[in-house]
C-alpha cells in the first residue's frame, strides 16, 4: 500500500488520532509533572477545540475507511461537534471541583478525553465491532469518573452501580450482536440491511437485545434504574457530563443502527422504540414529581427527554431523524445551563442540592433566578423558548408517520413534566429567601450565559441549526 493511499485511509480518523495522541501526551505530562491538574484541564479543553476544528475541516461528503467500519458523513460531523461541545463545557464546569486541594486529580480530564474519543468512534461506527469498541471506550472511562470523588461513599456507590449495570447491558448488546451476525453472516450495517429484508425470528431477537443494550446507554425505560442513583451520587460536574455528551453519542448510534442497519424491518423495531419512548416520557414525568434533590430530579428529567428524542426516531423518516438531531442539540444546551446553576448553589463554601435551597433566589440573585427560570421553562417546552421547538420537530415527525398515540402521550407527558419545573420556579419567586449564595465563578457564568441566551433567542434565528440537522439526517438515507 503506497504512502498516499495510507494517508487517505487515515484521513477520516484524523480527529480521533489527534485526540488519542493528545490524551496520551497529557497523561505523561500529568504523571511526571508536579501539581499539573489545572494545566492538564486547560490543555484538554484546548485539545477538544482543536479536534472540533479538524472535524469541520475534513473533506465534505461521505468518507469511509477500515473496510466500511468507520463512516464520516454529515450525520457524524454534526454529532461529533455536539459531543465535543458537551465535553469541553463539562471540563470548564469542573474547574472548581478540581481546584479543591484534597481532590487534585489530573486524571479526571484525561478520562473525559478518552470517553470523548469513545463517543467519536461510536458516532462513526459502520459495523457492530466498531460500535462495541466505541461503546466500551466511552463507558469504561465513565465508570471511573463516576467514582472520582474517592472519599465520598455515595460517589463510590454511584461508580459501582453504574459499572455493574453497564457490564450487564454490554453483555446483552454483545449477545444481540452475535445473534444478528449469526443470522445475517455479516457485521457491517450495510450488509445487515441487505440481509435483513424479511423479519426472521433470529434477527428480531438479536435486534431486541441490541436495542436493550443501547437503551441502557441513553437511560431509557426499562433500563433507567441506574440513572437517579448515579446522578445523585456522582460529583455534580460528572453528572453534568453524564447528562450531556454520552447521551449525544448513544442517541447517535441508536439512530444510525435503526435507520441504516434495519431499514427493511422498520415495523419490528418501531414497536420497540414506540414502547420505550412512551414508557420513558411517562416515567420521567411522574417519577420526578416527588423528588427533593435537584440532581435526582434532573435524572428523571433526562429519562423523560430521551423518551421525547426517541419519538423522532420512532417515525423512521428523514424528518424524524432531523427532529432527533435538533432535539439533542437543544437538550445539551438546556442541560449544561441548568448544571451551571446547580454548581453555583453554594453557601459558605458548601454545596446545597435540595430544591428548597432555591427559596427566594429571585430576591437575592435576580439575574441567576431569571436565567434558571428560562432554562426550566425551556425544559418544560414552553414557547417561544428553544425547548418548545425541540418537541415541536419530533411531534410533527411522529404525526406525519401516523403515530398519533405516541404524539398525544408525548404532549400529555410534557404537561405533567411542566408541573415539577414550575414548582422550582415557584420556590425561587414566591418563597421566603434564604441566606445569600456565594458569588458565581466566571466559568460558570460563561456557560450559563451562552446556554441561557441560546435558549431564549433560538426562535429568532433557528435556520442554521435546522438546516445543518436536515442535511445530517438526509446523509443517513
Amino acid at each position: 500500500m503506497s504512502f498516499e493511499s495510507a494517508g487517505y485511509q487515515l484521513l477520516p480518523v484524523l480527529p480521533e488520532l489527534v485526540l488519542a495522541v493528545g490524551a496520551m501526551a497529557l497523561l505523561m505530562l500529568g504523571a511526571y509533572g508536579k501539581d499539573t491538574t489545572k494545566l492538564v484541564t486547560s490543555l484538554s479543553v484546548g485539545l477538544l477545540v482543536v479536534v472540533g476544528a479538524l472535524v469541520l475541516m475534513l473533506p465534505g461528503g461521505k468518507l469511509v475507511t477500515f473496510g466500511g467500519s468507520f463512516i464520516v458523513d454529515d450525520f457524524a460531523r454534526f454529532l461529533k461537534i455536539l459531543a465535543l461541545i458537551g465535553s469541553a463545557a463539562t471540563l470548564v464546569l469542573s474547574t472548581e471541583f478540581l481546584a479543591d486541594p484534597s481532590r487534585r486529580i489530573f486524571e479526571y480530564a484525561i478520562l473525559v478525553l478518552l470517553s470523548t474519543l469513545g463517543m467519536m468512534v461510536l458516532i462513526s461506527a459502520g459495523d457492530l465491532i466498531m460500535l462495541y469498541l466505541g461503546l466500551e471506550l466511552m463507558s469504561l472511562a465513565l465508570y471511573v469518573v463516576a467514582a472520582s470523588n474517592r472519599d465520598n461513599a455515595k460517589s463510590t456507590e454511584a461508580g459501582l452501580k453504574y459499572f455493574v449495570l453497564g457490564a450487564l447491558s454490554s453483555g446483552m448488546l454483545l449477545y444481540g450482536a452475535s445473534l444478528i451476525y449469526g443470522f445475517t453472516g455479516t457485521v457491517s450495517f450495510a450488509g445487515i440491511a441487505a440481509a435483513a429484508k424479511s423479519d426472521s425470528i433470529g434477527i428480531v431477537f438479536g435486534l431486541v437485545f441490541l436495542l436493550a443494550g443501547l437503551c441502557f446507554k441513553v437511560s431509557a425505560v426499562p433500563f433507567h434504574m441506574w440513572t437517579p442513583d448515579v446522578y445523585e451520587g456522582a460529583p455534580t460536574p460528572v453528572t453534568a457530563f453524564f447528562a450531556s455528551a454520552p447521551k449525544v453519542a448513544a442517541l447517535a448510534v441508536f439512530t444510525r443502527v435503526a435507520l441504516t442497519a434495519f431499514p427493511g424491518i422498520v415495523p419490528q423495531w418501531q414497536q420497540i422504540v414506540v414502547f420505550v419512548a412512551i414508557a420513558s416520557m411517562v416515567l420521567g414525568s411522574f417519577a420526578a414529581i416527588g423528588q427533593t434533590n435537584i440532581k435526582r430530579l434532573m435524572a428523571y428529567s433526562s429519562i423523560g427527554h430521551m423518551g421525547f428524542a426517541l419519538v423522532g426516531l420512532a417515525a423512521g423518516t428523514v424528518e424524524g431523524a432531523q427532529g432527533v438531531l435538533v432535539y439533542i442539540s437543544i437538550y445539551v444546551a438546556m442541560t449544561l445551563g441548568t448544571f451551571a446553576v446547580i454548581l453555583t448553589m453554594k453557601r459558605n463554601g458548601q454545596h446545597v442540592e435540595t430544591i428548597s435551597d432555591f427559596a427566594g433566589l429571585s430576591r437575592t440573585n435576580p439575574l441567576l433566578a431569571f436565567f434558571f427560570a428560562m432554562l426550566l421553562f425551556s425544559l418544560a417546552g414552553i414557547p417561544p423558548l428553544a425547548g418548545f421547538f425541540a418537541k415541536w420537530y419530533v411531534f410533527v415527525a411522529a404525526i406525519k408517520a401516523d403515530l398519533f398515540t405516541l404524539a398525544v402521550v408525548g404532549v400529555l407527558a410534557s404537561v405533567v413534566g411542566a408541573y415539577y419545573y414550575l414548582t422550582i420556579i415557584k420556590v425561587m419567586y414566591f418563597d421566603e429567601p434564604l441566606a445569600r449564595l456565594d458569588p458565581m465563578r466566571m466559568e460558570l457564568r460563561t456557560v450559563l450565559a451562552v446556554a441561557g441566551l441560546f435558549n431564549i433567542f433560538f426562535f429568532v434565528y433557528p435556520g442554521p441549526l435546522v438546516s445543518v440537522a436536515t442535511s445530517a439526517a438526509k446523509s443517513l438515507f
